[in-house]
C-alpha cells in the first residue's frame, strides 16, 4: 500500500507582512535595471534642481541693503534663473512620469503573464474551490491597482525622499535651531501614520476580497441566465446581487473613509510646524541671529520638506490599496502547482493501454471520502463502461485516471508503471477525452478540431468529422471548416459542439479513450449512428465510458457498477441482467413502461 498526496491542501495562508509585499514588488522593478537607473537619475536631477530655487531666492533677497538700495540686476538675474530651474525641473519630472509609466507597464505585463502561467499549472482542485470571478479580479483589477501605484505613487515617494533629505540638510545649514520644531512634529507624524496604517490595512484587504466575491457572483449569474429565467428567479438573483454589491460598496467606503483621515491630519500637523517656524524665525530675525534671506530660504525649504509628507499622507490610501492587491496576487502565485515532473519520475514511453487500479482510496478532504478500496484490471483494447447512481464516484474515478487528482492510497498503473511516479504530461497524453461539459475556444472549426493534434492532415480532419456525423453541417456553413466560432462555441448548438469535441478526440493519437457522457447532448438517432462509427474507431483502444443511459453501454467488454464509491458488480450486459442485482434494477428502471 502506497500513500501519496501530490496536491497539497489549499488552506488559507497566513497574512503576508507589508515589507515582504513591498520587497516582492521591488523585485519586479529590479528586473529592468536600465530603466530603473534612468528613473533614479531623473528623480535626483529634477529634485536637486528644484532645491536650488531657495538658494537663489536667498541670494536675491540679500542684495536688499535697505529702502531704495536694491540691486535690481541681480534680483532680475536670480529670478530668471529660478524660473529656468523650476521649468527644467518640471520638464525632467514629465520625462520621469513617462519613464515610470513605461516601466510599470513592463512590470504589470510580466506580473500578469506570471499569474496566468501559474494559473495554468495549478491543480484542478484549486479551481473547484475558488470562484472564477475572484481569480479574474486578481488577474485584472488587482494588477491594474498595482500598475497605478507603481506609475504614480512610487514617483512621489522616491522624489519625496530626495526632497526631504535635501531640504533637511539645507535647513540645518541655514538655521539649526529651527530644526527643533521638526524634532517634535516629525515623530508625531511618524507615530500617527503607523497607527492609522495598521488600522486601515485590514479594510483594504476586505475591500479587495469583497470585490472579488462580487465579480465571482456576477460571473456565475451571467453564465446561468437561461436557468435563472426558466425558473423565474430574476428577483431573487437581483436581491442577492444587491447584498454582494452593498457589501462591496460598504467595504470600499470604509477603506476610503478611514484612509482619507490620514491626509488632512498630517496636513494639520505640518501646518502647525510651519506656523511655529514662521514665528520663531521672525524672532530670530528681529534678534539679529538670522538674515532675511536665510529666513526666506529656510521657509521655502520647510515647505519643500513638508510638501512630500503631505503628498504621501494623501496617497496613503492608494498605497494601502496597492499593497492589499499585491498581497492577493502574491498569495495566488504562492499556491502550490502540480508537480508534473518530480525527482525520480519515469517517462511513460509508448503506452499500450493496460490499466490496473489496486486498492485505490480517494477523498477530496479527509472528511469526504469518495472511493473506497477500488481494484480493477483492464486489458489493452477492452471497452469498460462505468455506470451507477449520481454521486457514486464515476467521474472521480475518471479524474484519477487522468491524474487530475492522485489517490490518497493505493496505485494506478499503466502497462505496469505507477502513474504517480510517471511524468504527469505523459499520463495525460496517453488518454483522449470527451466530457459532458464541452469546451471550444474562439477560433476556426479546423483549429478546434486540431487542438489535440496540430499535425493532422485535412483529410484526417474531414474523416473524423464524417465519422462524428458533423461533416455535413460544417460544409453547410459559409466558410466551411474555416468558420470562426464565437468564444466557447456559443453560435452552434450543444449537440453540434458535442460532435465537434468527439471528432477532436478521434484525431488524438492516444491508446486510451475516455468518454464521460459523451453522447448526452445528441438525439437518439444521431447517437445510434455515432455509436456505430465510434465502435469502429475505438478498435484496439482501451476505452472507458461513463454513461447514465445504459442502452449505450450494452456492447461494452465489461460493465463496472459503482455505488457509494465501491465497485459492487462487474460483468457484461447479459450476465449482469441475469444476476438480477443492482445493475439489473438500474436497467429495468430506465425501460419500465417502454
Amino acid at each position: 500500500m502506497q500513500t501519496q498526496t501530490n496536491v497539497k491542501s489549499l488552506e488559507k495562508a497566513p497574512r503576508m507582512k507589508k515589507r515582504v509585499v513591498i520587497l516582492r514588488l521591488l523585485s519586479y522593478l529590479l528586473k529592468h535595471p536600465l530603466w530603473l537607473i534612468l528613473a533614479a537619475i531623473l528623480t535626483v536631477s529634477s529634485n536637486l534642481i528644484a532645491l536650488w530655487g531657495p538658494e537663489l531666492a536667498e541670494e536675491a533677497i540679500d542684495t536688499i541693503k535697505g529702502p531704495g538700495n536694491v540691486d535690481f540686476d541681480t534680483v532680475f538675474e536670480k529670478g530668471i534663473t529660478m524660473l529656468l530651474c523650476y521649468a527644467l525641473s518640471a520638464a525632467l519630472a514629465f520625462v520621469l512620469s513617462a519613464v515610470m509609466i513605461h516601466l510599470s507597464r513592463k512590470v504589470v505585463y510580466e506580473m500578469r503573464k506570471q499569474v496566468f502561467e501559474h494559473l495554468v499549472d495549478l491543480p484542478v482542485g484549486y479551481f473547484d474551490r475558488n470562484q472564477t470571478g475572484d481569480l479574474i479580479s486578481r488577474l485584472t483589477y488587482d494588477i491594474d491597482t498595482i500598475n497605478a501605484s507603481l506609475s504614480n505613487d512610487l514617483i512621489q515617494i522616491c522624489a519625496g525622499i530626495i526632497t526631504i533629505t535635501g531640504a533637511a540638510i539645507q535647513m540645518a545649514r541655514k538655521a539649526p535651531i529651527l530644526m527643533l520644531v521638526f524634532a517634535v512634529t516629525v515623530p508625531c507624524l511618524i507615530f500617527f501614520t503607523i497607527y492609522r496604517t495598521k488600522k486601515v490595512k485590514p479594510l483594504f484587504r476586505r475591500r479587495s476580497a469583497k470585490l472579488g466575491e462580487l465579480n465571482g457572483y456576477t460571473e456565475e449569474m451571467l453564465s446561468g441566465q437561461k436557468t435563472i429565467r426558466a425558473y423565474g428567479k430574476e428577483e431573487v438573483m437581483i436581491s442577492r446581487f444587491d447584498r454582494h454589491n452593498d457589501e462591496a460598496v460598504q467595504a470600499h467606503y470604509d477603506a476610503d473613509y478611514q484612509g482619507s483621515i490620514v491626509g488632512p491630519s498630517v496636513n494639520f500637523i505640518n501646518n502647525i510646524s510651519l506656523s511655529l517656524i514662521y514665528m520663531f524665525g521672525a524672532l530670530l530675525y528681529l534678534s539679529g541671529n538670522l538674515t532675511l534671506g536665510a529666513l526666506t530660504a529656510f521657509n521655502l525649504y520647510s515647505r519643500r520638506f513638508a510638501g512630500p509628507i503631505n503628498e504621501t499622507a494623501n496617497i496613503i490610501s492608494e498605497i494601502q490599496s496597492a499593497t492589499s492587491a499585491a498581497e492577493r496576487v502574491f498569495r495566488l502565485i504562492d499556491q502550490p502547482t502540480e508537480a508534473k515532473v518530480k525527482e525520480g519520475d519515469l517517462p511513460l514511453t509508448d503506452p499500450q493501454g493496460d490499466v490496473a487500479l489496486a486498492n485505490v482510496n480517494f477523498g477530496y478532504t479527509e472528511e469526504r471520502q469518495i472511493l473506497h478500496d477500488v481494484s480493477l484490471a483492464v486489458k489493452k483494447g477492452e471497452t469498460i463502461a462505468i455506470v451507477g447512481p449520481t454521486g457514486g464516484g464515476k467521474t472521480t474515478l475518471i479524474s484519477l485516471l487522468m491524474r487530475f487528482y492522485d489517490p490518497t492510497s493505493g496505485e494506478i498503473r499503466i502497462d505496469g508503471q505507477n502513474t504517480y511516479t510517471s511524468h504527469m504530461e505523459d499520463v495525460r497524453h496517453a488518454f483522449a477525452m470527451v466530457l459532458q461539459d464541452t469546451w471550444l475556444f474562439g477560433g476556426t472549426i479546423a483549429e478546434n478540431l486540431c487542438y489535440g493534434n496540430p499535425s493532422v492532415t485535412r483529410e484526417q480532419m474531414e474523416a473524423a468529422a464524417k465519422a462524428a456525423r458533423i461533416d455535413d453541417y460544417i460544409r453547410s456553413l459559409p466558410m466551411g471548416y474555416e468558420t470562426v466560432l464565437d468564444e466557447n462555441g456559443v453560435n452552434i448548438s450543444k449537440g453540434q459542439k458535442q460532435l465537434l469535441t468527439i471528432a477532436r478526440a478521434m484525431l488524438v493519437d492516444s491508446p486510451m479513450l475516455i468518454l464521460d457522457e459523451a453522447t448526452s447532448n445528441v438525439d437518439t438517432r444521431t447517437e445510434q449512428k455515432l455509436q456505430e462509427a465510434m465502435d469502429e474507431l475505438m478498435k484496439e483502444k482501451t476505452c472507458f465510458i461513463v454513461a447514465h443511459r445504459l442502452s449505450t453501454v450494452q456492447n461494452a467488454s465489461r460493465i463496472i457498477v459503482v455505488k457509494d464509491g465501491r465497485i459492487v458488480e462487474v460483468g457484461n450486459h447479459a450476465t449482469l441482467l441475469a444476476a438480477g442485482g443492482f445493475y439489473a434494477s438500474l436497467y429495468n428502471s430506465q425501460f419500465e413502461g417502454t
